[in-house]
């Protein structure tokens, strides 16, 4: 799967450039330097994708690439710059998933909306969602776990990063699914819940790949599942979630926004050159490293992904009866 979606990719990148190539080599854009906003600090995995896919966009588009870290209320302050932003191609955003699809449902200040007032044009790529639990409890894979909580409803604690976070709705909307009811701890701080299901404080734990793999490997963790859709490289001894929780297929993922009124070439323009870099044996390997995979596609499929996942969000902070804060 991951090696038609990269040809697929292939397949449109060259199309694309076919269409741009009479447009580029007008020189009308870029004529300087791009502002990347990211929502997040230093160091963190947005900002390290951002640095990434941007050393290779400067090299592709020929302009630099000057990421501005603007972290804060959940992602509100970069959303609201880069939604004043002017629409000329010179400002974007690399957002995750929940300050694009959570957040303007969790915050009574978010006054933004995706669809709205933004350009979605790619998918820089997923982060698959990681039930895990410690060596010494009894459930040995996602099944378990679940018949465990049907036996003591309630009573069978899985942390989370932090509350309304995508693993915290992952923990959640598997309990929807599999009809049962988790005791959900969220954490202010992931290392300390990732101690805390190391220690058996609390039953098990789910998180992106990235922060988990490496216990998984060491075995002071054992893999229940991965919510990823198929599997993948680097994961293939970990059951898929959806084999036990049919459906449940949810991801982290870093995605790519511009003002809304932006050209329609410079978004083709820039998927383009996105797609190519998330092909290159550097970036998938450098991504990998924060458990993160290439999501190469469309503007459209950009577009398209967006909205399902913030209907799929949405739906799961209403069951739940959550209210904006």
């Amino acid at each position: 799967m991951l090696l038609k979606n990269l040809s697929r990719a292939l397949l449109v990148t060259w199309l694309s450039s076919t269409a741009l190539c009479s447009w580029a080599q007008t020189g009308a854009w870029p004529q300087k330097s791009i502002r990347l906003i990211v929502p997040a600090p230093p160091g963190s995995a947005p900002d390290l994708a951002a640095r990434i896919v941007g050393e290779k966009l400067a090299a592709s588009l020929g302009q630099s690439i000057v990421v501005d870290n603007k972290p804060g209320a959940g992602g509100i302050v970069a959303m609201n710059l880069l939604k004043a932003a002017p629409a000329d191609g010179y400002t974007i955003g690399l957002n995750q998933a929940a300050v694009v699809v959570v957040t303007p449902v969790t915050y009574k200040e978010a006054t933004y909306d995706v669809e709205r007032d933004f350009e979605t044009f790619a998918i820089a790529g997923k982060t698959p969602m990681l039930f895990v639990t410690n060596a010494s409890n009894p459930a040995k894979n996602l099944a378990d776990a679940i018949a465990m909580a049907k036996a003591k409803p309630d009573q069978i604690a899985i942390g989370n990063p932090t509350r309304t976070s995508i693993p915290h709705l992952a923990a959640e909307l598997a309990g929807i699914k599999a009809n049962v009811q988790f005791q959900q701890v969220s954490f202010a701080v992931t290392s300390q819940g990732i101690q805390a299901v190391v220690n058996g404080d609390v039953a098990m734990y789910v998180d992106g790949t990235g922060p988990l793999i490496q216990l998984v490997k060491s075995g002071r963790l054992r893999a229940l599942a991965v919510a990823a859709e198929t599997e993948l490289p680097g994961l293939e001894s970990i059951p898929l979630a959806n084999k036990t929780i049919p459906g449940l297929n949810i991801s982290g993922w870093f995605s790519f926004q511009a003002p809304k009124g932006t050209s329609a070439a410079i978004l083709q323009r820039l998927n383009n050159d996105i797609n190519l870099a998330m092909q290159q044996p550097d970036v998938l390997a450098k991504f990998r490293d924060f458990g993160t995979y290439a999501t190469p596609g469309s503007v459209a499929d950009a577009q398209r992904f967006v909205k399902n996942e913030k209907e799929l969000f949405g739906g799961v902070i209403r069951t739940l009866g959550l209210k904006p804060e």
